[in-house]
């Protein structure tokens, strides 16, 4: 029994030691993005070291709205003791429905350096949460590469999860390959035209879908532990709109012919129309039974049975 301890502990630590390698070779990559920005698919090309700002309006210097232990994640991401989420300020999209908007509009919050993130995530982890959870954190991941690489050489030892709204380059997606253990994006919108008037993101399908299929590459089906403790995979959040604006049986078609059936959803009804978004008389009003009877059928539909659905109240 003491030798299996002391190989499943070594096996861990080899883990980590793989992790830091990956990282490694991922800041090396990352190095002078800040300054011709291309980290995510608006590719501004500016220099974020020198004051420019692009569409994040947000400099080279990693920037947090909030952390905490957060329990309103999906089970096995929450858990018992919660999640060690950092919400990122900014955003690379524009959502007129945005619920954390004083985070990604107006980009309240504070400067963190390198070494004061990693000090945030080891802190984390000695309140006891589950998985260290990046929410927004594709236009600061140099920044954020560098801490968890710091972090990691004084102790964190706990599952990384990528919070994101699906937005993503699939170039500077793999770099993370062994580095981020958890994906959580989002699937918005089956319609560019949809996207563009809520968003204001002309391309997010083709990105979104081809972003999604890279991370079920990298992490594969959710695998939980003997406590149902998300421990690595791909968790795919939906939420619904109003009057179907978000192309809801398109995604779950996509989720099940193009990727996997057993994939996990996460389906979320908690839209309000809140922010902006009063502006779209389509979007003006909360979604309502019939709309997710639908969308249950279109689930059923199409086999999707693994994972969570939020009530309407």
């Amino acid at each position: 029994m003491l030798y299996f301890q002391a190989t499943e502990w070594n096996y861990m630590e080899n883990q980590f030691c793989t992790k830091i390698e990956r990282i490694q070779a991922a800041l090396a990559q990352l190095d002078g993005q800040m300054e011709n920005c291309r980290l995510c698919p608006r590719n501004c090309k500016i220099d974020r070291s020198n004051g420019q700002l692009g569409f994040c309006q947000l400099s080279d210097t990693a920037r947090i709205y909030k952390y905490k232990i957060h329990t309103g994640e999906e089970p096995p991401i929450s858990g018992t003791n919660g999640s060690g989420i950092i919400f990122f300020a900014g955003c690379t999209m524009s959502c007129a429905f945005c619920q954390n908007f004083p985070m990604s509009h107006w980009r309240q919050g504070y400067n963190v350096s390198v070494a004061e993130l990693a000090k945030i995530m080891l802190e984390l982890q000695s309140q006891g949460t589950h998985n260290i959870n990046l929410v927004t954190p594709g236009h600061f991941l140099p920044s954020i590469s560098a801490a968890l690489l710091l972090a990691i050489e004084q102790g964190l030892r706990l599952p990384i999860v990528y919070n994101t709204n699906g937005y993503e380059k699939v170039e500077i997606l793999r770099l993370l390959d062994g580095i981020i253990d958890i994906y959580l994006p989002d699937m918005k919108y089956a319609e560019d035209a949809v996207a563009q008037r809520f968003s204001k993101v002309s391309n997010y399908v083709e990105v979104n879908q081809a972003a999604v299929v890279e991370m079920y590459r990298q992490v594969g089906h959710l695998v939980i532990d003997e406590q149902g403790i998300a421990q690595r995979g791909l968790i795919i959040r939906h939420l619904l709109l109003p009057n179907d604006r978000a192309g809801s049986e398109q995604i779950f078609r996509f989720i099940a012919e193009r990727l996997d059936k057993n994939i996990h959803v996460s389906l979320m009804t908690q839209y309000l129309p809140i922010w902006d978004a009063k502006r779209f008389p389509e979007i003006a009003r909360r979604v309502v039974n019939r709309e997710l009877e639908e969308v249950i059928a279109w689930m059923e539909q199409f086999d999707l049975e693994n994972g969570w659905m939020q009530n309407l109240d």
